[in-house]
């Protein structure tokens, strides 16, 4: 299972303390890329688990899950590695 994941921050995220989990005491990040509080794990990932292995998704805002077909780079358009 592949994901498309659209990301805007251009720059680290600092964890501050009130980042930490009070009753677990940890952090969780997030590792599927759909997580509304992103770069932390909300539990989106739990959407994910009938994902199939060779298959490639897409998550609209809404949640909505789509079958990508085919992923066109830069470089398969015009063979530039830029």
């Amino acid at each position: 299972m592949t994901r498309l994941v659209e990301l805007e921050a251009n720059g680290p995220r600092k964890l501050e303390p009130s980042d930490i989990d009070d009753e677990k005491g940890d952090v969780a990040v997030c590792q599927c890329g759909l997580s509304a509080s992103f770069p932390f794990c909300d539990g989106s990932h739990r959407r994910t688990g009938d994902e199939e292995e060779a298959t490639t998704y897409v998550y609209d805002d809404d949640g909505e899950r789509s079958v990508v077909e085919r992923v066109v780079t830069r470089e398969d358009v015009d063979g530039s590695d830029e």
